[in-house]
């Protein structure tokens, strides 16, 4: 009997924010995979170790992620991981593959799971928090109501371009370019909230677009809302 590869969302980094259901897998299976070069030094681990000891004990898989724009490397990457994978599945035991927020959001677990599906393994994905809305929460606000729209942006996004929508906008991980969303913002009336590593020990929270500091971790993401008429 070949293994199942199950994607568990962790949460933005609060492992009180950890459902039921990701520290049960955790519990129930003996292969843990995480994205990185060192499996307990990921983020991933450090969230999961505190709501499921038992992790520390497991099986645990490193999973290289290369940070790179190159598809061809990327593809490499994703070829060698998902081999890496099967290797314990092919031996009847199912893989944990523990990611950030939830997996169905910009997360590298679904190039794994696209390739191990493709080759006939069962797969299950376990939803996580999403960041930006742990983000919102921690910002104690509204992502949206009534009708606003709500238009979820990549880190890898155009300023130019992608910040013109409608309604309530979130910037994921824009710490990089964090130089130039704040003079984009600036040019806008629009109310700005950035929460920098969400839900960790280190956790910051800014409520407008002037108090955004322009050394802004990885982990930042930013919500833009319209103003509305008082």
């Amino acid at each position: 009997m070949m293994g199942k590869l199950i994607g568990v969302g962790v949460g933005p980094g609060d492992p009180e924010l950890m459902t039921l259901k990701a520290v049960r897998m955790i519990r129930e299976n003996e292969v843990i995979a995480v994205p990185g070069e060192t499996a307990k030094e990921t983020v991933a681990y450090k969230i999961a170790v505190q709501a499921a000891p038992e992790v520390a004990e497991k099986e645990l898989v490193a999973v290289p992620m290369p940070m790179t724009k190159d598809p061809e490397a990327l593809a490499a990457s994703h070829d060698r991981a998902a081999d890496q994978v099967e290797t314990y599945l092919r031996d009847g035991k199912n893989v944990v593959f523990l990611t950030l927020g939830d997996p169905t959001v910009y997360s590298t677990f679904m190039y794994v799971h696209k390739r191990i599906k493709t080759r006939g393994y069962e797969t299950q994905i376990i939803s996580g928090i999403p960041s930006f809305c742990a983000a919102a929460a921690c910002a104690d606000m509204a992502l949206t109501e009534a009708k606003e729209e709500l238009h979820v942006i990549p880190a890898v996004y155009n300023i130019d371009h992608d910040l013109n929508y409608e309604g309530t906008r979130v910037l994921m991980k824009s710490g990089k370019k964090i130089g130039r969303v704040k003079e984009r913002l600036m040019q806008e009336d629009c109310d700005v909230f950035m929460v920098e590593n969400c839900g960790m020990k280190t956790q910051r929270v800014f409520h407008s677009v002037q108090e955004i500091p322009e050394d802004a971790g990885y982990y930042s993401l930013i919500i833009v809302k319209e103003k509305k008429e008082k």
